[in-house]
Parts: structure tokens; C-alpha cells; sequence
């Protein structure tokens, strides 16, 4: 990404572009708010710096958006809530949007998302659904909905979004752009609304790996540095066949496949394994109820049955889940988390990343789930399913668009803890290969 190049379109004149655009597209429901007077006041002092010969960095000038779930100075955070709109305004920005703002990111808006991020689907019956990129009749992913819709369209060159079980990847891969979830609390959560805050994570979407790797860096305070992608002939490249394969739609299998072999023409060596037995004992450790069930009962215990009927009932029953479960087993639960996180890194030790499908399906229509209780909860487990197992190991992963789709999907990486940087820079080799 180089938002400055040696004769930049004025970021005022390409700001009016994308806000004439959000207000075409209002129909989309992609942004719940426009900050328009802030931003045009940003994108002039980018112009300013630019004619001083000044930059704050790769983003500086870049236009951003933000999932409605972080704090923004003066406004309230609904998180995707109609019950949460007299919420009290928030007293400063999050940090992540602190530092968006201190490297010259032009905060264009807040972006669309499920109600307290609780689905990959997308749905918000309060402020309307998404309409996904490239139909918009279809499914845009969730929970960051609108992030994956306004990267995909191009009404932010960066869209932030979270992601406790795939709710960065899954729009990205549903919307044909890139996604990135870094290993968890390496960018910090403070100001923004929880899910599950162990599972939790703040990642970028964007049309480049290179622009996703920017604005991860400026999030988590580090200095952002060109990607120095590594020859695909010395990557080890994992594929867990099995659960994960199962289900998958025959294009997008056979889409991965045609990756996973332009991979293996180049150089790459490619070699099956398996995590089956670790999802399985994953499963038994948390039968009482997920673990994003648990904590997200407890992050909305004290206003649930006071205000819980003001909220999507496909989102109230997933919270309502952990509330059986006590202390004592959620102890249990993250114990045996703990040492499945130790079983899966070692499992993972012999390869530079894992490959497998981002979702095992492209975007259903909207209309399939909309009405159809057992259709969103099947759908739904389906769209999760995969990049769950990047939250739930405590793993980076990174999703990019599989190439010459109607519909979009993705390949999904995925590296131990820690890996973030070698990940992205894995990806930016993976994307110049598959084009």
C-alpha cells in the first residue's frame, strides 16, 4: 500500500469520491455512521503534509473505517445494539483508533456488524443487513459485516474490524478481500466492546496483504516496515484434511485445490496433516457451553433480563448458553484450553503455515436465513466452523481471496502464536503467486 505515490489525487478529492459513494450505497446499510466533517479536516491536513513533504508513515492520508464496536471520542458504541444507542458517549478514542488517527489514517466512519459480534452470518435486524459486495442480496459475513462490504467496494482503503471466531476473515473471505487476525491482545482491546476477551483479537481488511500488514502494525504500536516476502521454495505448507475439509462446496474445494497445486508448481512443499483429534478433544472440554458463550454472558449478565428482549434472538440465545456454566467449570474449560493451545503449537512446529479453506461456502442468500431459524444456526456453525480454530488455539491467520471467483472465497493461513510478521509476510509471497 502507498497512499503516497509521486503524483497523489489529493486525499480531499479522493475523501469526496469515497463519501459521495457511502451515500450512493446508503441502502447497503455498510455504515451505521459518516464522519464527514472530521474526516475532510484529517484529509486536509494530509494534503498539508504532503505539500510540506511530510508523512507520517504508510497510512497517512490512507481512508479507514471502523467497526461500530470501538470507542470513537463523544459518541456512543452501540456494537451493532439499539439498546445500547443512549449509551453514554465515550470519553476517548480506543487506542487502536488513536493510533490510526496519530499516522494520518482519515477516519471515514463506523462500519455495520452483528449485534455484540455474536454471528458470521452478519444479520442486524437493527440497522439492516449489509448487502454483500459482490450480490447484494447475499450474506456479507459477519460480525464485521460492513468492513468486509466497504474494503470490497472501496469506500475505505482499510476497514478495522475484530474477530473472536472469524469475524475478520469470514467477511474478507466472503467478499473477496483480504483479512487479518493477529495473535490475540498483541494489538490492545481496551475500548472496544467485548466479545469473549480471551478469544478476542483487532484485526485489519483490506485489498492487499501489504495494506492489511500497515495498519497491524500502526494498531499494535509497532513501526510499520515493507513485507519482504520469503521464495516460495522454502515454504512448508500444512493441509489438514479431515473435519475442516468436510461439507465444503465442490468450487470452492476445487479452488483450493487449484491454489494449493500453482503453490506446489512453484516450489512450495505441501504435505497433509491432521488436528482432528484436537478439535475433538476441544469439543469434549467445552460441551457445556462455547466459551464465547461464557464470557460474553458475563461481559451482558447484569442488563440481560432487564434489556435482553430489546436484542436479536438468534444473538440473546447464543449468549444465554454460558449462563448455566459456573466457575468452576469454566476453570476446567480453560485448563484444557491452555494445554490444547501446547498440543496444537507443537503440531504445527514442522510448518511455516497451515492452509485450508477461509469458509467451506461461498455467500448464501440473505433470504435463505433470514426467516429460517434452522437454516442461520446451520449456516452459521458451517461459516464459523474453520476459522474457529484460529481463536481457539490462539493462532495468527490471514485469509486471501481465491483467485477468478463470481463469488468470492478465501485460503486461510494460519501460524503459531507469535508469528504474525512471518505470516504476512508468507501471504504477500502466496498473493503474488496465485495473482
Amino acid at each position: 500500500m502507498n497512499p503516497t505515490p509521486a503524483s497523489p489525487t489529493p486525499v480531499r478529492d479522493d475523501l469526496e469520491r469515497r463519501l459521495a459513494a457511502i451515500g450512493e450505497e446508503a441502502g447497503r446499510h455498510v455504515f451505521t455512521r459518516v464522519a464527514a466533517r472530521q474526516a475532510r479536516a484529517e484529509a486536509d491536513a494530509a494534503d498539508a503534509r504532503r505539500r510540506a513533504g511530510l508523512s507520517l508513515g504508510p497510512l497517512d492520508g490512507a481512508i479507514v473505517s471502523i467497526k461500530d464496536l470501538f470507542d470513537v471520542a463523544g459518541e456512543p458504541t452501540t456494537a451493532g445494539s439499539a439498546i445500547r444507542c443512549a449509551s453514554p458517549p465515550a470519553a476517548a478514542d480506543a487506542p487502536v483508533v488513536a493510533r490510526l488517527r496519530r499516522a494520518g489514517a482519515v477516519i471515514v466512519g463506523k462500519t455495520n456488524m452483528t449485534e455484540f459480534a455474536f454471528s458470521g452470518l452478519g444479520l442486524n435486524p437493527h440497522y439492516g443487513t449489509p448487502g454483500n459486495a459482490a450480490d447484494p442480496a447475499r450474506l456479507p459475513g459477519g460480525s464485521s459485516s460492513g468492513a468486509g462490504v466497504s474494503a470490497a467496494l472501496g469506500t475505505s482503503d482499510v476497514a478495522i474490524g475484530t474477530d473472536t471466531g472469524g469475524s475478520v476473515r469470514i467477511p474478507a473471505s466472503l467478499n473477496g478481500v483480504v483479512g487479518f487476525k493477529p495473535t490475540a491482545r498483541r494489538v490492545p482491546l481496551a475500548g472496544a466492546f467485548p466479545l469473549s476477551p480471551s478469544l478476542d483479537s483487532i484485526g485489519p481488511l483490506a485489498r492487499s496483504v501489504a495494506a492489511c500488514a500497515a495498519a497491524d502494525a500502526v494498531m499494535a504500536g509497532e513501526e510499520p516496515a515493507p513485507l519482504r516476502p520469503p521464495a516460495l521454495a522454502d515454504l512448508r505448507i500444512g493441509v489438514p484434511r479431515g473435519l475442516l475439509f468436510t461439507d465444503t462446496d465442490p468450487g470452492v474445494a476445487a479452488d483450493v485445490e487449484a491454489a494449493l497445486g500453482r503453490l506446489a508448481a512453484a516450489g512450495a512443499r505441501i504435505a497433509d496433516m491432521t488436528i482432528d483429534d484436537l478439535l475433538e478433544r476441544f469439543a469434549l472440554a467445552t460441551a457445556a457451553a462455547p466459551i464465547a458463550s461464557v464470557e460474553a454472558y458475563e461481559v451482558h449478565a447484569d442488563w440481560l433480563d432487564r434489556e435482553g428482549a430489546g436484542m436479536d434472538p438468534r444473538v440473546r440465545v447464543r449468549i444465554e448458553r454460558g449462563r448455566p456454566v459456573g466457575a468452576a467449570a469454566y476453570l476446567r474449560m480453560m485448563r484444557a484450553r491452555a494445554e490444547l493451545i501446547r498440543a496444537c503449537d507443537a503440531r504445527l512446529l514442522p510448518f511455516d503455515a497451515v492452509a485450508l479453506p477461509t469458509t467451506a461456502i461461498p455467500a448464501p442468500t440473505i433470504a435463505s436465513v433470514a426467516e429460517d431459524d434452522e437454516a442461520f444456526s446451520r449456516t452459521n456453525v458451517l461459516m464459523l466452523r474453520n476459522t474457529m480454530v484460529g481463536n481457539l488455539f490462539d493462532l495468527t491467520a490471514l485469509s486471501l481471496p481465491l483467485p477468478g471467483r463470481a463469488l468470492p472465497a478465501g485460503l486461510m493461513l494460519l501460524a503459531r502464536h507469535g508469528h504474525d510478521r512471518r505470516l504476512l509476510e508468507i501471504g504477500a509471497a502466496i498473493e503474488a503467486c496465485l495473482g
